[in-house]
Parts: C-alpha cells; structure tokens; sequence
C-alpha cells in the first residue's frame, strides 16, 4: 500500500518522573452518541497523561483528512489483496450500517477521542495494529465456507434473498444444463435424446454457422469496436456501450457467418463437416440451457427461501439498543456468536489485537505515563486480562507477521494434482513416442483454450483489452500452478490505468445503503467503482481458467484424439508411455 497522506503521528509527550504509570481502558461503542460524551467526560475529568486510541498510522490519517491508500500493482501479485479488501469491505458495511441507523459516523469515538486529548493537553498514542496486517491475518484464517458467508453477507446488501437464489440459480442452472447438453450428454450415450428432431444436415450447418458467427462476433465487438462509453445516452439507459459493442458484434458475425453458409464458401477450419458438428452442438446445448434454466430457478426459489429464513433477523438492528453494546454481558455474547462462526478469524480479528493493543499499552505504562485507553467494548476484557498479566502477552513480532494462514487449502491441493497430471499426461505421452507434432498441437489447444476463457471473462467483468489479454495468455500456465493466477496479472495490468484506494469501501456502503435503488442499477453503480471493478476482474479471470481447465478433457482431447485414432487410442498412449517408464526406471536400478 502506498502512504495514506501527509497528517503527522501524533507522539506520546517526554515521560513524567515517574518509575510506572497506569492505565485505564474504556469500552467504547464506535457508533453510539453515549460513547462519544463518556469519552469527553472521561477525559475532561481524569486528565490522563496519554489518551490511547484503537487506530494505526493509515485510519488516523484518513480520519484526519488525509488520502487514503492506494492498492499497488505490484501488492496484487502477493495473491490475496483483493480478496482482503473484500473482508475489510464486509467488516466496513456492517459498521457503515450501524451507523447509519443510529445516525452517527463510525468512529466518532476515537474522533473525540483525540479531539478531547488535544483540548486538554493530553498527548495521543496510537495503539492499534495496522489495518492490513489484521485484514490479511483475518482472510487467512477465514475457511472457504466462512469466506463464501462473507461474500453472501455483501449480497444479501445489495438486494433480497430470493431474487439472490433465483439469479444465481438460473446462472447455474444455465451453465451445467449448457455442459451436460452440449459436452457430456454423448458421454453419457443419450446425447442424440438433445436434438429435439433436428436431424438435417443441411439446417444443422446453418445453426453451427449462427454459433460460430456469434462467438466470432462476440470477440469482434470486444477488441475492435469503439468504446461508446456514452452509448447509454443514446439508447434510453437500457443498453451500456460495453453491451452495444457486444450485440453488435455477434450481429454481424451471425450475419456474415450465415452467407458462408448460403452460398457454400467454407473457409480454413470452417468446413461444412464442421458447421454441422457445431450445430450438433449448439442445438444440445440450447436444449441443455432451457432444462437447466428451469431446474436452477427452481433451486434458485428454494435457496432464496432458505436465505430469507436464515437471514430473517438481519433488518432487525433497530431493535437493539446501541448503548447496550457497551455492556460487558451484551458484548460477549456478540463475541461469543462470532467465534461461533469463525473461530480463526476471532482470534485474528479479536485475540490478537487484544494482545497487540495491551503490548502497547503495557510499554506506555512502564514508562511512567498515566494512560486513559479508548477501544471498542469488545477489545475491553481482553485487554484488561494481558494487562493484569504482563509477562504473558504475546511478541509484537509474533502478532505482526502476515504467513499465519493454513499451508494446505481444499483449492490448493486439487490446484497441485491438476499440476502434477498435466505434467504426468504431457510426459507419458512422450514416453509412449507420440508425434512431436501432435503433442505441439495438444500444447497450443491448451494455451488457447484457456486464454479464450479467461480473456472473454475479464472483458465481461470490464477489464481494458489489454488486461484481459495479458490473463489470457498467462492462464495455460497459471492453471497447471496453484501458486500463481491469471486474475493476478490481469489486475496488475488494470491497475496500471485504473487507481484504486479505500475510499472506494464508502462509495460502495454507499450503494449497498441505498435501498431504494434498483438491483440492476445498483450492480452497474458498482461496476463504475474501480475496486469493484478490479474484484470481478481478478475473480472471473480466475473462474475462467478454472472452467477451461475443467472441460479441456471433455471437449478438447475428444476432438484432438482422431489424428491418434480416438480416445482409446489416446489411452492406450498414456498406458504405453507408463509402461515405458517402468522398463526405463528397472533399467536404471
């Protein structure tokens, strides 16, 4: 991150003559008018030599009007900034939220805080780890069930449980129907059953020809035709420029692609046996979409129901009183409930920092400074007990280091197997004597199919081509690498011409806040905020490396494996190669 502005630290006054100090710890509710004029009070009539406050260097500045920080492209390719930012955006929205219904500004505590310090000649230390280092601590401990909570969590913002399960289930339902019609139906032996009649082959070049003048015309749109960024003006607000482009593209391929057809002028791949292979395609595919549709909006309404019953005391907030928040019975309860969802990210998010501010504040009272400390109420026990324990708090070292996430993730591990039998598949085939030829062709379909999936889901989620195409030719290689990602690339490129800071997280509680706002209104506001933006840019960039490399066996060896003789042929490949490779190593012991 880049420095977050020019507001100076403030600095603990020279110490007092004194051997040892003491320390006070007020719990504060960082949205509660209470709070805020107890902390005054407090203040006013204790005089403390030092006022501690639960902030770092980058939020005082922020809260004292300087810039906020910048995400740096080279801090994406450490992997999980993005993803951070998504769990410091939740943890945002739910404060933004609270604060909103009880009509006062997230952290007015620590404002009056300093303010009531520099009133009274207090001097202000600043006793908080910083903000990234527990949101990356945070993010690594969450699992992949509690990291897909949180997300749903920002969703359930945006808009209600139902039309959440209905969006996404249609969007699955579309997706697996589009695979089972159009890939894994023949597998199965009842692809044929997904022609629905369409048997001709004269009308089956002519849907392959509209399929493949789509997707030809799809990817036209996107890299060639202008921007039309104010496309909208001219269209009523009902079509984005990126959409016209879109459109318009596959409206031409179609167009174009259909007169091959018409008058016979088949060109390169574009055969007519392959007209109508796609068009075999195309039909089980749409026929796949329409039973997934109907199959995912029926999930999609159970899911959404699912949602509203879970979810049912999320808009009850305004039935708590935000001054109980303060009160130690009520605020470990609140603990207690989060611990109950993540217990690593409690000890992050909670523990940690109570040891980190206690360090702190243990170092401020052995200096001989009488010290009034002003943190959330939740912080309060726990400091507290460190402080009656000194010795046995934790090292600043071992509380600010950012490698404190598990080794060995679910994804990590299925991204290593899909590493090793890519390499394993490549090297049998070299054992068994396969063509140099084939296996150059076998390398190329790889590294196009990949770049085809993820460079068409960045251009979706907004990336300039530029990005998109540096993720789609980084993705054959980052899909055999769990350690590496195309999405990463892709928003190193991005940010290089879009900034992104914090301030991006308001712009965003802001939208999310606005109920009144229509859903599809609403995406497209956050699709104009550049951190917005750079998440679904680095996420679908992944997700489309992800699904190429998934359906590469089922729809790219299939149709490679003839020049060997088949996929059984293929098979028979890889058994020889490894039976070559045991006669190589009995030979070499």
């Amino acid at each position: 991150m880049s420095d977050a502005g020019e507001a100076d630290v403030p600095e603990p006054p020279a110490p007092p003559d004194r051997e040892r100090g003491s320390v006070e710890v007020l719990g504060t509710a960082h949205v509660s008018q209470a709070s805020v004029d107890e902390v005054r009070d407090t203040i006013e009539r204790e005089r403390p030599d030092v006022v501690a406050v639960e902030l770092d260097e980058g939020r005082y500045r922020q809260m004292q009007g300087g810039t906020p920080d910048d995400i740096e492209a080279e801090d994406l390719l450490s992997g999980n900034t993005v993803f951070q930012f998504l769990a410091y955006w939740m943890l945002s929205y739910v404060q933004s939220r609270l604060g909103d219904q009880f009509d006062i500004e997230p952290g007015a505590d620590m404002r009056a805080a300093i303010e009531a310090a520099e009133e009274h000649g207090s001097g202000v230390a600043l006793v908080d780890r910083d903000i990234q280092i527990t949101i990356q601590r945070f993010w690594r401990r969450l699992s992949f069930t509690e990291k897909l909570k949180m997300v749903g969590g920002l969703a359930l913002g945006i808009t209600d449980p139902r039309t959440i399960g209905l969006t996404f289930g249609a969007i699955g339902g579309i997706v697996v129907g589009f695979l089972v019609g159009a890939f894994l139906a023949p597998l199965l032996g009842f692809g044929d059953l997904l022609l629905v009649g369409i048997s001709d082959p004269a009308t089956l070049q002519y849907v392959g020809g509209a399929a493949f003048g789509g997707l030809v015309g799809a990817f036209a749109g996107l890299l060639f035709f202008p921007p039309l960024e104010s496309a909208g003006r001219y269209t009523g607000g009902y079509l984005s420029g990126f959409s016209i482009r879109v459109l318009a593209g596959i409206a031409l391929g179609i167009g174009g692609f259909l007169a091959l057809v018409a008058t016979d002028t088949f060109v390169g791949p574009f055969s007519a046996a392959a007209a109508e292979s796609a068009g075999v395609y195309a039909v089980r595919g749409t026929t796949g979409v329409l039973a997934g549709l109907g199959v995912g909006v029926t999930i999609g309404a159970v899911l959404g129901l699912f949602l509203e019953a879970v979810g049912g005391d999320v808009e009850e907030i305004d039935e708590i009183d935000i001054e109980e928040m303060t009160d130690g019975d009520v605020v470990a309860a609140m603990m207690e409930e989060f611990r109950r969802f993540s217990p690593r990210g409690a000890n992050a998010l909670i523990d940690e920092r109570d040891a980190y501010i206690a360090h702190n504040l243990h170092d401020l009272r052995e200096q001989g400074y009488d010290v009034l400390a002003v943190v959330g109420a939740g912080h309060k026990a726990g400091i507290e007990r460190h402080l009656l324990n000194p010795e046995e708090i934790p090292s600043l070292e071992s509380l600010s280091g950012t490698a404190s996430g598990r080794r060995f993730s679910p994804l990590k591990i299925v991204g290593y197997l899909i590493m090793v039998g890519f390499l394993a598949f490549f090297f049998l085939l070299i054992m068994a004597g396969v063509r140099n030829a084939f296996l150059l062709k076998l390398f190329v379909a790889w590294f196009l199919f990949n770049g085809v999936f993820a460079f068409t889901l960045a251009r979706l989620a907004g990336a300039r081509w530029t990005s998109a195409g540096v993720g789609g030719a980084i993705a054959w290689l980052t899909s055999i690498n769990p350690l590496l990602a195309p999405g990463w690339f892709a928003g190193y490129v991005e940010l290089r011409h879009r900034p992104v800071n914090v301030r991006d997280i308001q712009t965003l509680n802001e939208i999310i806040g606005d109920t009144e706002r229509p859903i599809d209104e609403a995406i497209g506001a956050m699709f104009d905020v550049p951190l917005f933006r750079l998440i679904m840019i680095v996420a679908l960039t992944n997700i489309g490396s992800m699904i190429a490399t998934g359906l590469f066996p089922f729809v790219v060896l299939p149709w490679l494996a003839p020049e060997i003789g088949g996929v059984d042929a293929l098979m028979g490949e890889l058994l020889q190669g490894a039976k070559n490779s045991l006669e190589l190593l009995r030979g070499l012991l």
